[in-house]
């Protein structure tokens, strides 16, 4: 402020520095002379409780999830972590609904809405499937509001179902053998080799231009490695709206109904295999989130929901002029999940379907 007496300036300021510091030292020196008088405080009840509830929750034998307002799971105690098949570490901000089969996951996201909305208590029959198991379970859900929640939060109780377990959709199976990495390699190379020996035998001496056997190559799919197998094909320079369902399988339990809506489906309506036609890239989904993906059925219905989907990849069938179609496999909800070496072995199954299928439209 003062360039002219700069020196001057400075001194002065040094000078209150000085007194400053004195006072800031003698004001310490009292605050450490008041603190050595007064006894140690007592823990509040609060902070000596809240470990013992941490605890308590852990412990709990009765599954219990803690949902904040969006349905991501916040803690989970280690019962409802062994439920859902996982560590609580890796559990914890997931979306429960993702837990939940897709049949039900509707009907659970509108009552933990309704609770979340201050309707009351909610007790309803479920079913949590995922990654090979699928249970049968009663979920009791109550809202939490809590002083230091900007929202309300929400405590599900899973316990057995009060009906029995008779719950519609695939039924539950034990831990399958084929999470073996050995067995599952050996299943991989069988159903490939298999296939190879199909689509020569359909092609035949002399066949070619011959249209292969989509519906046995589909066959055989549904029964050595998935529940459903679809197959679309279009005629180049086609998009994916002139594509059409060219076969259909499905398991041995499916309903006439199942199979109806799966045939009539146009192709291009949905997300798959509608952009693996369009875009010509391979989809895998370990597990199914949106259960649109597949479009819906007639009535209205999610149509993957209607086949108790719970894992689906989709492969094109690359020929030598380009994507000729797209081939889906779809596992229900009690079955393990497609993995990065299903969608390999897939992958190379639909590229030989592909280079099989004729130039024209002979499909």
């Amino acid at each position: 402020m003062y360039p002219d007496d700069a020196r001057g300036t400075a001194e002065a300021a040094l000078a209150e520095l000085e007194y400053a510091e004195r006072l800031l030292g003698e004001a310490g020196n009292q605050l450490a002379r008041v603190h050595a008088e007064q006894p140690e405080p007592r823990r509040s009840d609060d902070e000596g409780e809240r470990p013992l509830l941490r605890a308590l929750f852990t412990q709990l034998p009765v599954p219990v999830v803690l949902l904040d307002h969006e349905g991501y799971i916040r803690r989970i105690n280690n019962a409802g972590a062994e439920r859902l098949g996982s560590a609580p570490g890796y559990l914890t901000g997931k979306p429960f609904a993702h837990f939940v089969d897709l049949r039900r996951r509707a009907a659970m996201q509108s009552w933990l809405a309704a609770v979340l909305r201050g309707d009351g208590d909610a007790d309803l029959e479920s079913r949590l499937a995922q990654r090979g198991w699928a249970e049968d379970v009663h979920l009791s859900m109550t809202r939490l509001d809590l002083p230091t929640e900007a929202h309300p939060l929400v405590l599900v109780a899973m316990s057995p179902p009060m009906n029995g377990g008779e719950e519609e959709g695939p039924a539950p199976l034990e831990p399958e053998v084929e999470d073996q990495v050995v067995v599952l390699a050996a299943r991989r190379l069988d159903v490939l080799t298999r296939m190879t020996r199909l689509l020569l035998r359909s092609a035949g001496p002399g066949g070619e231009g011959r249209p292969p056997a989509l519906a046995d190559a589909a066959e055989l799919l549904a029964d050595s490695y998935a529940d459903w197998v679809i197959v679309d094909v279009c005629d180049l320079p086609s998009g994916p709206e002139a594509a059409r369902r060219a076969a259909v399988a499905g398991p041995p339990d499916a309903t006439p109904d199942q199979h109806r809506e799966v045939a009539e489906a146009a192709p291009g309506d949905s997300g798959i295999p509608g952009e693996v036609l369009g875009r010509g890239q391979s989809l895998l989904f370990p597990l199914i989130e949106d259960e649109e993906v597949l479009g819906r059925a007639s009535s209205g219905a999610p149509l993957l929901a209607l086949l108790g989907a719970g894992s689906l990849l989709s492969v094109p069938l690359r020929g030598s002029r380009g994507v000729r179609g797209a081939l889906t496999l779809i596992r229900r909800s009690n079955r393990g999940s497609f993995r990065l070496a299903d969608l390999g072995v897939i992958e190379e199954i639909g590229e030989h379907i592909g280079l099989a299928l004729p130039p024209r439209s002979a499909v």
